[in-house]
């Protein structure tokens, strides 16, 4: 049975209906953001005082892009330079018996092409018609974080890597930050971010000096107890180092990761990313200056360091992002409703949990039927990634991968086969070209192959 289409809604002679007032509210890193809007309650980790946010956009067209975080398609074309070969997130998931994607394979996914070329013996095979439009794109940017990755598919492409640490970061990095935090630091190198806190938790609650550790992506991560560090310190500290990284020592994010309980300890759910601001002007940045909305759910507005939203909320988990976007769906806007989808990456991906990942991505195709029954006439919903992370591989570090583009909705060419794409920047340059917004320069609008 196909997917089927809602009958299409019309209250008013353009289709479309009035804004209601916004509201702002703090964000964690004291930011401040577009808020709920006043019909509805404030989401649940956005408080604070309020004032209003006038948008004069009607309502009209949607774009849904939702991140599954880390869900690749197959290594790159250079993934040997990147110690990645025979990468291939998806396949890798399909060896687990709890891989369910019914949704998803309708939709196109596995006709994408090169998706299925893998060594794992994964018994995934394409549809013969499928109901979306699909492609699959490689990344121009050199890296292959959350970071980059995020930013290519807004627009921006990164030529020069950002800064990694395998030896740790050195003294001019390491001193300024303990002089400001006045606590001093240890381990200082790239580590597991579970195995960090079960090697180096006791010397850090019995010192209380802070756990510094990276990866190989330009991170900087500070890890403490809860009860030797709130927190709001741990944020504290983590804006101080925000601050200070900048210019050849800019990485990507600096991250709180807070743990409790006893030894071997449990990372909690307080995690925050500071990430450093995009280099150019991004989609959401346009979007925004149009006066079109741009919501964001789940870490998308950190990984943007809060620019070009107009509103956002925070994430749990991927339940509870999934949860916001369909409530999100049945909100009247104008524009872009962007969402990332964490766990795949952060709790299953690095840690080589395959049936973890497999079972996240099932309960996301699982909800993908929701999704697709709250699409009016004129919207788009995208499903992509940002990078590999394949859980089978001896690593547990991102892998570079193309990653899928997913596109769905009443007005979509299906079967609409677009290839391989040379760059994330398509889906910029694709939801611009739909939303009746001026080109950032990157990318090629694929909007005339998508629509039927």
């Amino acid at each position: 049975m196909g997917l089927r289409w809602p009958v299409p809604f019309a209250t008013r002679p353009h289709g479309c209906l009035p804004h209601a007032p916004l509201r702002q509210a703090p964000t964690p890193d004291g930011a401040r953001m577009a808020g709920s809007r006043e019909a509805a309650p404030p989401p649940r980790g956005i408080i604070g005082e309020t004032k209003p946010y006038e948008s004069e956009v009607p309502m009209g067209k949607r774009v849904f892009v939702i991140v599954l975080d880390s869900f690749g398609i197959g290594e790159a074309p250079d993934a040997s330079a990147w110690g990645d070969e025979g990468s291939n997130t998806l396949c890798a998931c399909a060896t687990s018996p709890l891989f369910d994607i019914p949704n998803l394979t309708r939709l196109g996914l596995l006709n994408i092409e090169g998706a299925l070329e893998s060594g794992y013996h994964h018994g995934l095979a394409p549809v013969a018609a499928p109901e979306g439009a699909f492609a699959r794109m490689q990344e121009a940017s050199q890296g292959k974080d959350s970071t980059v990755g995020h930013w290519e598919m807004a627009g921006v492409i990164s030529p020069q890597p950002l800064p990694t640490y395998p030896q740790g970061f050195p003294p001019e990095v390491v001193e300024p930050f303990e002089r400001a935090t006045g606590r001093k630091v240890i381990c200082n190198r790239p580590y597991s971010g579970t195995d960090v806190i079960r090697d180096y938790g006791r010397e850090h609650v019995e010192t209380g000096s802070l756990i510094l550790y990276t990866s190989a992506d330009s991170v900087f991560q500070i890890a403490a107890h809860e009860a030797v560090v709130p927190p709001e310190q741990l944020y504290e500290y983590c804006r101080i180092a925000r601050a200070q990284l900048q210019g050849r020592h800019g990485v990507g994010r600096v991250i709180a990761r807070p743990f409790e309980g006893e030894w071997p300890y449990q990372r909690t759910r307080n995690r925050h990313d500071f990430s450093l601001e995009p280099t150019g002007t991004t989609m959401l940045d346009a979007l925004k200056g149009q006066g079109l909305d741009v919501l964001s759910v789940g870490k998308i507005y950190d990984l943007f360091a809060g620019r070009g939203t107009t509103d956002h909320i925070l994430t749990s988990d991927n339940a509870d992002g999934i949860d916001k976007t369909i409530a999100w769906m049945d909100r009247d806007f104008c524009g872009l409703c962007y969402t990332n989808l964490v766990d795949t990456d952060m709790i299953y991906g690095h840690r080589n949990d395959v049936d973890g990942y497999a079972r996240a991505i099932s309960y996301f195709d699982a909800h993908l039927p929701q999704m697709l029954a709250k699409l009016r006439p004129d919207d788009l919903l995208m499903v992509t990634a940002d990078h590999g992370c394949d859980p089978v591989t001896p690593s547990t570090d991102h892998s570079r991968e193309y990653v899928p583009w997913v596109i769905a909705g009443p007005k979509v060419r299906a079967g609409a086969d677009l290839g391989t794409l040379p760059t994330f920047a398509d889906l910029a340059a694709t939801v611009l070209d739909y939303l009746g917004t001026p080109q950032l320069g990157t990318g090629t609008s694929r909007l005339a192959q998508i629509l039927a």
